[in-house]
């Protein structure tokens, strides 16, 4: 096994078609988002909160310098996969704080996807309306 001498910690995180690569280290609590800072990515404060929801329940916020290369999906589910990927990181970094993002439900994947468009149907479920004569 061969250790690396990378400082930064990696976590991915995915949410239906938006995946998030995350990289975590010790600083001062500066947020990017594809190369740009976090304010200006997501503008809505409930994606703000969902994205950040890992390091304010630990208490780390101010403790980790973040980057994020996030692409597909939409910004909701962008946020999303930021929040499992800053969890997984966070617990790669500290394994004493996986019981209470666990709690919290920030390590949990949600698999929810959409279901695929079906022969004859106008959209997964959809149909024509029945026509008795």
């Amino acid at each position: 096994m061969v250790l690396s001498t990378d400082p930064y910690v990696w976590g991915t995180g995915r949410r239906k078609t938006a995946v998030a690569r995350v990289r975590i280290k010790a600083g001062t609590g500066t947020v990017l988002i594809n190369k740009r800072p976090f304010e200006e990515y997501f503008e809505t404060i409930d994606m703000r909160g969902s994205a950040m929801a890992p390091l304010v329940d630990t208490e780390t916020k101010e403790r980790y310098d973040v980057w994020v290369n996030v692409k597909g999906g939409g910004k909701n589910g962008q946020a999303d996969a930021v929040k499992l990927g800053i969890a997984r990181a966070l617990v790669k970094d500290n394994a004493g704080l996986e019981l209470l993002l666990r709690e919290k439900g920030h390590l949990t994947r949600d698999s929810r996807m959409v279901e695929r468009k079906k022969p004859g149907l106008h959209k997964a479920r959809k149909a024509s309306q029945y026509s008795k004569r």
